[in-house]
This record gives C-alpha cells, sequence and structure tokens, in this order.
C-alpha cells in the first residue's frame, strides 16, 4: 500500500546548522506517528516540511500522491493537512465560531450556514458547545488549543500534524487537549505527533520515533521503544523523560 506521506533523503540546513540530516520517513494511512527527542533534534522541523511551512534543501516529500514541488501542488497539500502548533493562533478579535468559520469561507468556500454548522458539531466533538460565541481571551489554554484543533478539522484534512500541542498548557489542562487527540487517532486519522506525552504514545501511536541531530535515530512501537530500546542514544534521552 502507497505510504500517505513519503518522505526521502530530506536535508535541512539554517545557515551552518544541519537540522535535517538525510532523514527517510513513510506513513501509512491511519496510522499514528509520535516523534520524540530533545530540542533542537529536528522534530519540529521535520514536521513543517511535511506541509512546506519550511522549505527543505534537498530530497523528496510526496503527501497522498502530491509531490510537493510546485507552488500549486504545495496548496492543493496544504488544503488536506491540518496542523496545530505549540501556540494556539488564535484570532483575538473573533469569536470561537467566527475562528472555526473563517478559513472554511475562504478556502473550501463554504456559505456561512454550512460553516457554522461545521463549527459547532466540532465545538460539540471536543467538548466545549458551550463557548461558541467566547473570546479566545475568556478560555483557558486547554479550551483555546481544542478550539485550534476543532478549526484545522473543519478543513477535513486527511492528515493532522501536531507540534508539542500540550507543551504550552497547564498540568492540569494536558488530558483535556490529549484525550480529543486520543479519539481522533481511535477514528482512524492519519497523525504525527511531536510531542513527549509518553500516555499518549501508548495509547495511541502506531509507531514511536526518536530524532537527534536532525536524524531519525531509532523507531519501533511505543511498548517496545520505551522498554528495550536498541540505542544506547535512546536510552539515555529515555532515562530522562520516563
Amino acid at each position: 500500500m502507497e505510504p500517505i506521506i513519503h518522505i526521502e533523503n530530506i536535508s535541512k540546513k539554517f545557515g551552518a546548522l544541519e537540522a535535517l540530516h538525510n532523514v527517510s520517513l513513510d506513513v501509512q494511512k491511519g496510522e499514528v506517528v509520535m516523534i520524540i527527542g530533545p530540542s533542537g533534534s529536528g522534530k519540529s522541523t521535520l514536521l513543517r516540511c511535511i506541509n512546506r511551512l519550511e522549505k527543505y534543501d534537498e530530497g523528496l516529500i510526496i503527501v497522498d500522491g502530491i509531490p510537493l514541488n510546485t507552488a500549486e501542488n504545495i496548496n492543493a497539500v496544504r488544503t488536506e493537512v491540518g496542523m496545530v502548533f505549540q501556540q494556539f493562533n488564535l484570532f483575538p478579535h473573533l469569536s470561537v465560531i467566527d475562528n472555526i468559520v473563517l478559513a472554511q469561507r475562504v478556502v473550501r468556500k463554504r456559505n456561512r450556514a454550512e460553516a457554522e454548522k461545521v463549527a459547532i458539531d466540532l465545538l460539540e466533538k471536543v467538548g466545549i458547545p458551550d463557548k461558541a460565541h467566547a473570546r479566545p481571551g475568556q478560555l483557558s489554554g486547554g479550551q483555546q488549543q481544542r478550539v485550534a484543533i476543532a478549526r484545522a478539522l473543519a478543513m477535513n484534512p486527511k492528515i493532522m500534524l501536531f507540534d508539542e500541542p500540550t507543551s504550552a498548557l497547564d498540568p492540569e489542562m494536558i488530558q483535556e487537549v490529549l484525550d480529543v487527540m486520543l479519539n481522533l487517532a481511535k477514528e482512524g486519522m492519519t497523525m504525527v505527533v511531536v510531542s513527549h506525552e509518553m500516555g499518549f504514545a501508548r495509547a495511541a501511536a502506531h509507531r514511536a520515533i526518536l530524532m537527534d541531530g536532525g536524524q531519525i535515530i531509532e523507531e519501533a512501537p511505543p511498548e517496545i521503544l520505551f522498554t528495550n530500546p536498541k540505542e544506547e542514544r535512546t536510552r539515555l534521552f529515555l532515562s530522562k523523560v520516563l
């Protein structure tokens, strides 16, 4: 079966710093892949390359059969890939429902009534239907992140990318966001997640990947990677986070 994400020999430099070195990875449709590793290991850079938020220097990425090699193809891929960032990136002057409606109107060309129905259904899905008319500043961090997830889902993506979605949250708010992500995984959403939430990895991920120095050091199912890693670098990293 053709992978929905095919990454082949990707390299990326920021000046003299090589953020990614010859990275290759395939992700199958419906697979949940968790990427862990120390700060500066290339995790977020790799994630951002998947929808070309970051331009890579060498290599090839194909998403759902579309190579990221032209502006037209990049735009086509971005309409099929939802991304949730560490910061929520909501428009503070718009209500929650308007934050979710806006991109639907602009990109998916839905009318207001259709876009609002999608928004209301998704707010129900992420557990905050009563916040539809609140402003982002009136919400907790966990609630804002759930709005950000709803906004991404409103575009009917085939793939969801999560870049440390809980790292800016207070500890008591983390689980409410992870619960939404767990439900997405159970529904069969293809997900690539950069995070150190090992409980989520054990519960939902098909594969866990350790990156360091811009390379994939080791990959395996979470129960194997976390309990019986092959690489010394993996063991050293896990000894500090588990």
